[in-house]
Order: C-alpha cells, then sequence, then structure tokens
C-alpha cells in the first residue's frame, strides 16, 4: 500500500465518520422525538391518530352525532320568515367550535322554494337551537324546512370542571300583549366567574298541544361574571295560537368562554 493510496483512504474515512455522525445528528431528534397530537402517528395516550387522550381533539368513533329534533320556519311578516333548527348534543365533554350547516325550504307540494346556509358552534351536552332570520321567499309559503351539517364535524374535548363551573340561569319569563303585538321579556343571568361573549339568546314559544307557535332571537354582546342582563323579543303581528309555555335558550361558543 503506497504511502498516497494510505492518505487518500485517510481522508476517505474522515469523509464517511463526517456523514455518519451528520446522519445521526439529523435521524437521532426525529427517533426520539416525544409524542404529540400533530404527528400523524397513534402515540402517547391517544387513542386515535392525533386524537382521544390527552389531545384536544376528540376521536369521531367515541362521539355520537348531533340529533336534529325538529326544524321550521315561521311567518313574521308575509313573505318573511324565521328558521329554526332544534338540536341535542349528547356528548357530555366534548364541543364543535365551527360547523357549516343549511336550511332548505319547499312549498306544500314539496317544490324547492330557497335555501340560507351558515356556520355555528355545537354546545356540549344538551338540547340548542340555530337561528337564521329574515328569511325571503317571496310569494311562496315554505311548508317544509330541513336542515343539515355540510361539513364533518371537529369533535373537540371540554373539560369537565369548565362545564361544572359555566351556569347560566333563565328567570322573569314574562308574555305580554299576545293578541296584539306580542313581547317576551326575561332575565338572564351568569353565575359564574367566566366572562361569556356573544350570546345568541333564542326563545321558543310552545301551544297547549307542545306544538311550536312561534320563534325569535335576540343578542348579548357580553356577560360577564356573576351579572344578569334583560332581554326582550317582539312579534309585529299576534299568534295564530294561545302560548302556553316559553323556552329561552342562551347559546354561546364555550371555546370564547374566558376568566377575567
Amino acid at each position: 500500500m503506497t504511502w498516497a493510496f494510505r492518505r487518500q483512504l485517510f481522508y476517505l474515512s474522515i469523509f464517511v465518520a463526517f456523514l455518519a455522525i451528520l446522519g445521526f445528528l439529523i435521524i437521532y431528534p426525529r427517533l426520539t422525538k416525544a409524542p404529540s397530537c400533530s404527528d400523524g402517528k397513534q402515540n402517547g395516550t391517544e387513542t386515535g391518530v392525533d386524537c382521544g387522550g390527552s389531545c384536544q381533539i376528540a376521536c369521531t368513533y367515541q362521539v355520537d352525532q348531533v340529533s336534529i329534533l325538529w326544524s321550521r320556519a315561521f311567518e313574521v311578516v308575509p313573505g318573511r320568515y324565521n328558521a329554526v333548527a332544534y338540536l341535542e348534543n349528547h356528548n357530555q365533554n366534548t364541543a364543535i367550535y365551527k360547523i357549516a350547516y343549511r336550511f332548505r325550504f319547499a312549498d306544500k307540494d314539496n317544490i324547492y322554494i330557497g335555501k340560507r346556509e351558515g356556520e355555528a358552534y355545537v354546545p356540549p351536552s344538551g338540547k340548542f337551537a340555530i337561528f337564521e332570520p329574515a328569511i325571503d321567499v317571496g310569494n311562496s309559503v315554505p311548508v317544509y324546512t330541513t336542515f343539515e351539517f355540510t361539513q364533518a364535524p371537529t369533535w373537540i374535548q371540554v373539560s369537565q370542571d369548565k362545564i361544572d363551573q359555566l351556569k347560566v340561569a333563565v328567570s322573569q319569563i314574562s308574555l305580554q300583549n299576545e293578541t296584539v303585538s306580542p313581547k317576551l321579556t326575561a332575565t338572564i343571568k351568569n353565575n359564574s366567574l367566566f366572562q361569556i361573549p356573544e350570546i345568541n339568546v333564542v326563545a321558543i314559544l310552545y301551544n297547549a298541544a307542545g306544538n311550536v307557535v312561534s320563534a325569535s332571537r335576540t343578542y348579548l354582546d357580553v356577560l360577564n361574571g356573576e351579572e344578569s342582563a334583560p332581554v326582550s323579543f317582539t312579534w309585529p303581528e299576534p299568534f295564530t295560537d294561545k302560548v302556553i309555555a316559553e323556552e329561552i335558550i342562551p347559546v354561546y361558543n364555550i371555546f370564547n368562554v374566558k376568566l377575567k
């Protein structure tokens, strides 16, 4: 073996060692990287790929679909309607931050006359309402109303502690001028220390048979911890049936609720 060949072999050994060290520095962190909820693998405490366990996202197979209990359109004035979907989330500790939906309307002959699309949040555990105001259908009358979510939901886990602390109460419900120009009033109270922004308050009125007579919505910009606020709903024309029960539903995005 000549001196020149030994020198070339020495340089080659240094180069190979350099590549080996470089490869180790690149590959080793990937091999020892801690499990995360965004690495595309089921690892750590996850019960699915990047979901369940300690991850914020809940696995789809672990949650139930939202039930659509009914959807209706209610005339406000001739040619103008409000639409309501009454739903129930059966999942105790999961909610949806945002999901797209669609109302569709058909006349008495089941002929399509229009639609209204939007986005909503789904609160954890319980019944809630999605409300669409001022729907113009011209001279048509929406006899049939359907509601559907138009995208797959992303379910997010909510701590039971936050759910237990968030208590919003409705009191002092009063319906007046029912046969002339109805007005419904109530008081909404935040019985927690959380600040709740952007509260949609939906009112649903029932007759003696338990059927819905009408519905309306109002809005609160914010309700601070342990704060109360009056709400009111008005209708320009009298109802076609006697109202014997009122349901008032405050709906808010639990992910926007913060301690202040």
